[in-house]
C-alpha cells in the first residue's frame, strides 16, 4: 500500500521565482504593503488561478486582498497569458460584476472549499480579511447566517472559465 500524501500545493510553485518577485514588488509598491503580506497575497492569487483552471465553470471569486495579486499579474500581460495557456489551456478572464449583472461569482466560502479540494494550501486569514467579510463573519468567509454570501473582491470579480 502506498502512503497517502498530505502535502498541499502552494500557488508560488506555479511560476518561476523571478516572476513571483516581480509580482510581489508590484503589490508592495502599488498597495504600500509589507513584503511578507504581498508574498502571501501573490501565493494565494496563484493558488486561486490554479483552482480556477482545475474547476472550469465554477466562477470562483477572490477575496479583496487576493484580488490585488490577480490584478498585479494581469499587468504583466504576456506572462499572464502564457501562464493561463500553460496552467488552464486557455485564458482565465477577469470579469467584474456590474450592479445588475445576471452572473455572480461564487462566495468566499465556496472558493476556499474549491482551493482546498484542489489541493492548494489556503491562507484563511487572507480570505477572511476582506473588509466585506469581516463584519458578521464566522472567520471562514461565510456570514453569521452560514449562507456564505459575503462579497468578494473590490470590483465583485470572478473568473469566467
Amino acid at each position: 500500500m502506498s502512503p497517502v500524501s498530505t502535502a498541499q500545493i502552494t500557488g508560488r510553485a506555479l511560476i518561476d521565482g523571478a516572476l513571483f518577485g516581480r509580482l510581489v514588488h508590484r503589490i508592495v509598491h502599488d498597495q504600500d504593503m509589507e513584503q511578507q503580506l504581498a508574498e502571501r497575497i501573490v501565493d494565494q492569487a496563484l493558488a486561486f488561478l490554479g483552482t480556477c483552471a482545475a474547476t472550469p465553470g465554477a466562477r470562483l471569486s477572490p477575496s479583496l486582498l487576493v484580488d490585488h495579486g490577480w490584478h498585479a499579474f494581469l499587468m504583466y500581460t504576456r506572462e499572464y497569458a502564457g501562464f493561463c495557456d500553460r496552467v488552464a489551456g486557455g485564458f482565465l478572464h477577469h470579469n467584474p460584476e456590474d450592479g445588475d449583472s445576471p452572473v455572480k461569482g461564487a462566495s468566499i466560502a465556496a472558493t476556499m472549499a474549491a482551493l482546498k479540494a484542489t489541493g492548494y494550501r489556503v491562507d484563511t486569514e487572507l480570505w477572511a480579511m476582506s473588509a466585506e467579510c469581516s463584519e458578521g463573519s464566522g472567520g471562514d468567509g461565510s456570514d453569521s447566517s452560514g449562507s456564505g454570501n459575503c462579497s468578494q473582491c473590490h470590483q465583485g470579480c470572478h473568473n469566467s472559465s
